[in-house]
C-alpha cells in the first residue's frame, strides 16, 4: 500500500477541485451575510498563508485565534496548519487570567482577533510574553487604536497578498496542526495538541453513516463555537466533503439561528443543550420552517428528555446526543439507534436517545472500577476511559498528564454505566464539577475564593439544576461568629476573580457544612438537603 500522509491540505485541494461553486455562508453581523464559493475561499486561504508567512510564520509557529464562527476564522483553520504552523483556538469565555495564561503557555507569536473582541483583549496585551503581531478580523480595513505596535487589518493583508501559495507536501502526518485548552476545572487550563492525522481521521469519521453522516448535499451549521474543540470538527469535515457551511458569527440568539435554518435550509446542526432549549422556546413562540433539518446533534452536558421529545415528536427532527471532550477531538459517541430498536416503544427509544450513545468506529471505550470492566447492566458505575487515533496522549507541557493518561488510555473523570446494548450513559462527575451551558465550572476554585472573605468561615459550592443552563452554582456559606455578609456582597467579592458565568446564582447561609469522617465536605448530603431548592430561571 502507498504510504500517503494524512494531511489537512488534501481537504483544501479537494474542495477547490470538485466543489468550487459550493458556498460558505458567513454571518458577521446581524445584517451582514457573506456568500463565498469554495474556489474563492481557497484563494483567500492561500492569501492568508502568504500574509502570515510575511509576518514570520514558519513551521511550528503558534498562531492564536480569538474569534467567533465566520469565514475568516475558517480560513485560518487551513492556512495555518497546511503551512506547517499550529492554530491555537482560544476560548474567548475564559477569565482574563486564563486567557493570558494559555497564550503565554502555548507561546503564540501571532494573534488573529475579531474586531468586536479587540477592546476586551486590549487589557491583556501588556501581559503577553511571546506575541509579536496582532491581526484584526472584521469586514472593513480599519485598525483599532492600541498600545501594541504591530496591529494589522486582516482584509488589508489579504488584499496585498498573492493567492498563490505552495503548501508543503512533506509534512509529517503526526505533526501538530491545532491546539485547544480545556475550560480549567481546577487550576489553570490544560493544553491539547491535535495532529494532522488525528484531525483527518476524525473528519472522516463524521461522514460515516452511523456517526453524523456528513455529506456533500448537506447544509451544515455548527452552533458550537469554533474555539470549542474545533467546533466539534465539523468545519474541517465539511471542507473535505464539499458541504455547504452556514457560520452564524457572533450572534447565537435563537431567533437568528432559526432564521438561518429556515432561509438557508440547514440540514444538520450541532450545539449544547442551552442553545437548543432557547431555540425550542423561540420556535414555539415564533415558528419558522425547520423541516429541512435531518438531525440536531447535542452535546456538552446532559440533554433533558423533554428537549429530545419536543424536537422528535413535535417537529419530526431526530435529536442525537453525543459525547466528547477537548482531549478527544471531540467526538467519541452518538446516540443513533440500531436496527434492533426499530420496533421499540417510544419510551424505550427516548431512553436510548438520552444516553451518550455508542462509540464511533476506531475508538475503544471502557467503563472500569476497582474490579475491572463493569457489566453492561445499565447500573454498575465506573470511570469512562477511551483510546483511539484522534484521542490525545498527553497534555501540552503539563505534569497533569500523569493523572489522566495511563497505560495507553485517557481516563475521562466521568462516571458512567453501560446499557445492555453497549450505550454509554454518564451518571455523575468526579470532583463535583458543575457544567453550565456546556462549560465546566470548578466548585473548589469558587469555594477557595469565598473563604478568603473576612466574614466567611466555610463555603461549599454545589450544582443545582437550571431550566436553561442545565446546572448553575449555588454557594452554601457558613459565616464566622459575629460576622455578617449578604448574598450581593459575596457575589460582588467574586467579580473580577472569575468569568461572569462562573459566579454563583445564589448564596444560602447555613449553620454547618456536613463532612466526611476525614473532614471533607459531604456534598452528596448538601445536594440531598437542597434537592427541592429552586433557582430563579
Amino acid at each position: 500500500m502507498m504510504e500517503t500522509p494524512l494531511l489537512l491540505t488534501s481537504f483544501l485541494s479537494r474542495a477547490e477541485r470538485y466543489f468550487p461553486e459550493k458556498l460558505i455562508i458567513s454571518r458577521t453581523s446581524a445584517d451582514t451575510i457573506h456568500r463565498i464559493p469554495y474556489k474563492d475561499y481557497v484563494k483567500r486561504t492561500r492569501k492568508l498563508a502568504n500574509a502570515l508567512t510575511k509576518l514570520g510564520m514558519t513551521r511550528g509557529t503558534k498562531v492564536g485565534s480569538f474569534a467567533w464562527n465566520h469565514h475568516r476564522h475558517l480560513e485560518s483553520y487551513f492556512a495555518v496548519p497546511c503551512a506547517g504552523a499550529i492554530l491555537h483556538m482560544i476560548n474567548i469565555r475564559l477569565s482574563p487570567e486564563h486567557i493570558i495564561y494559555v497564550i503565554n503557555h502555548a507561546e503564540d507569536e501571532i494573534l488573529l482577533i475579531d474586531g468586536d473582541l479587540f477592546p476586551l483583549f486590549e487589557k491583556a496585551i501588556p501581559f503577553l510574553k511571546t506575541v509579536k503581531h496582532i491581526v484584526v478580523m472584521q469586514d472593513n480595513k480599519e485598525v483599532p487604536k492600541s498600545s501594541f505596535p504591530n496591529v494589522y487589518s486582516y482584509e488589508q493583508l489579504l488584499e496585498e497578498a498573492s493567492d498563490e501559495f505552495d503548501f508543503p507536501e512533506d509534512l509529517d502526518e503526526n505533526s501538530p496542526a491545532g491546539m485547544c485548552y480545556t475550560s480549567a476545572t481546577t487550576g489553570m487550563p490544560k493544553g491539547v495538541v491535535y495532529t494532522h492525522r488525528g484531525l483527518v481521521l476524525h473528519s472522516l469519521a463524521l461522514g460515516l453513516a452511523d456517526s453524523m453522516g456528513l455529506r456533500e448535499k448537506d447544509v451544515v451549521m455548527p452552533v458550537v463555537p469554533m474555539f470549542h474543540v474545533n467546533a466539534w470538527g465539523m468545519p474541517f469535515a465539511a471542507v473535505n466533503y464539499g458541504t455547504t457551511q452556514v457560520l452564524p458569527g457572533p450572534m447565537f440568539t435563537p431567533g437568528l439561528l432559526l432564521d438561518l435554518i429556515d432561509q438557508e435550509k440547514v440540514t444538520l446542526t450541532a450545539g449544547v443543550p442551552t442553545i437548543w432549549l432557547g431555540v425550542l422556546q423561540e420556535q414555539e413562540k415564533n415558528p419558522r420552517d425547520i423541516s429541512s433539518l435531518r438531525a440536531v446533534v447535542c452535546g456538552g452536558s446532559a440533554s433533558p428528555k423533554g428537549l429530545i421529545k419536543a424536537f422528535e415528536e413535535k417537529y419530526n427532527v431526530p435529536f442525537v446526543v453525543g459525547y466528547g471532550m477537548t482531549e478527544t477531538s471531540p467526538i467519541v459517541s452518538l446516540s443513533n439507534y440500531t436496527s434492533a430498536m426499530e420496533d421499540w416503544s417510544a419510551e424505550e427509544k427516548l431512553n436510548i436517545r438520552a444516553t451518550q450513545g455508542l462509540p464511533v468506529p476506531l475508538l475503544n471505550t471502557e467503563v472500569v472500577n476497582e474490579a475491572g470492566g463493569v457489566p453492561w447492566d445499565g447500573q454498575t458505575m465506573g470511570e469512562l476511559r477511551i483510546r483511539g487515533p484522534w484521542i490525545a496522549s498527553e497534555y501540552y507541557k503539563d505534569e497533569r498528564t500523569l493523572d489522566a493518561f495511563k497505560d495507553g488510555w485517557l481516563y475521562t473523570g466521568d462516571i458512567a454505566v453501560v446499557t445492555p446494548e453497549g450505550y454509554i450513559k454518564i451518571t455523575d462527575r468526579t470532583k463535583d464539577l458543575i457544567k453550565s451551558g456546556g462549560e465546566w465550572i470548578s466548585s473548589v476554585d469558587l469555594e477557595n475564593a469565598l473563604m478568603t472573605h473576612e466574614a466567611v468561615f466555610e463555603a461549599a459550592v454545589i450544582a443545582i439544576p437550571h431550566e436553561k443552563w442545565q446546572e448553575r452554582p449555588l454557594a452554601c456559606v457558613v459565616l464566622k461568629e459575629g460576622k455578617t455578609a449578604t448574598k450581593e456582597e459575596l457575589i460582588s467579592y467574586l467579580e473580577g476573580q472569575f468569568a461572569k458565568w462562573w459566579l454563583p446564582d445564589d448564596v444560602v447561609f447555613i449553620n454547618e457544612i456536613p463532612k466526611t469522617s476525614v473532614g471533607k465536605f459531604l456534598k452528596a448530603k448538601l445536594r440531598e438537603d437542597l434537592k427541592d431548592y429552586q433557582l430563579n430561571s
